[in-house]
């Protein structure tokens, strides 16, 4: 069953909703501004991805893929980290060797273990799943590392920020895995549904994603905490006794 593309006089449809929210902010004076911008930005980027992707698909190169995964793996780093205040550069390192090899590794095992991908470098199938491994790597970072500077600046000991951190950081993924077949069906197990694959089958592949999403997101955030740990200063903030002991100084 092919899918059938949507025409744009029906796909106006689908604003009316979305419309409807952004009167209600405008209307209660509570950021519309905001949402617009998203909104149009989110438009603008769909466009020129699904440009791209027609080009990167003909092309089928692997320096073009393996460029586009760096460029994704560089996005995800520094976006991660918009949850921190201050010395974003002194964590942009660790943020992106944790992206790096917690999604890599995933990555890795996912296509090549699971799907056993004769061109590594399939980009119908790398650029998707690297998609969607690396976002949820960059959500658990970037929750990570807010609840890490909320607790040592409430003067709470290194160790226990770092667990209250992590377990932070994996309440949405867990979550998921709580609601998934009950509450919703997430986006490729839906998407394979639409376009005619059988139920069952579609599940076997939704398993794999949730079980490469929930890898990645563990194996960053904990990279993530491990490097803030051995790093130098955190956010501007020093420490003599930082692996055991409260902050003593705050930012000046």
């Amino acid at each position: 069953m092919d899918v059938e593309p949507i025409p744009l006089s029906r796909l106006a449809f689908a604003f009316v909703p979305a419309a409807a929210v952004i009167a209600l902010l405008w209307r209660w004076r509570v950021g519309y501004q905001k949402a617009l911008y998203a909104f149009l930005r989110m438009l603008v980027q769909l466009l020129m991805v699904g440009y791209a992707l027609v080009y990167i698909f003909a092309s089928s190169s692997g320096i073009t893929v393996g460029a586009i995964l760096g460029l994704m793996v560089l996005a995800s780093s520094w976006i991660a980290l918009n949850t921190v205040k201050t010395g974003k550069r002194d964590l942009f390192v660790a943020s992106f060797v944790s992206i790096l090899g917690g999604g890599g590794v995933t990555l890795l095992i996912v296509t090549q273990g699971v799907l056993a991908l004769e061109l590594w470098y399939a980009p119908n199938m790398i650029i998707p799943l690297a998609g969607m491994i690396f976002a949820s790597s960059m959500t658990s970072i970037s929750l990570a590392a807010e609840r890490l500077v909320a607790e040592l600046d409430n003067g709470v000991l290194y160790r226990k920020a770092r667990d209250t951190a992590f377990q932070a950081a994996m309440i949405p993924i867990i979550n998921s895995l709580f609601a998934v077949g009950l509450v919703s069906l997430p986006g490729m197990m839906t998407g394979q549904i639409l376009s005619g694959v059988s139920p069952l089958i579609a599940a076997r592949y939704q398993i794999m994603v949730m079980c490469m999403i929930f890898g990645a997101t563990g194996l960053s955030t904990a990279c993530f905490l491990y490097m803030t740990q051995r790093a130098a200063a955190f956010a501007g903030r020093r420490n003599q006794d930082y692996q055991t002991g409260p902050i003593q100084e705050k930012h000046q």
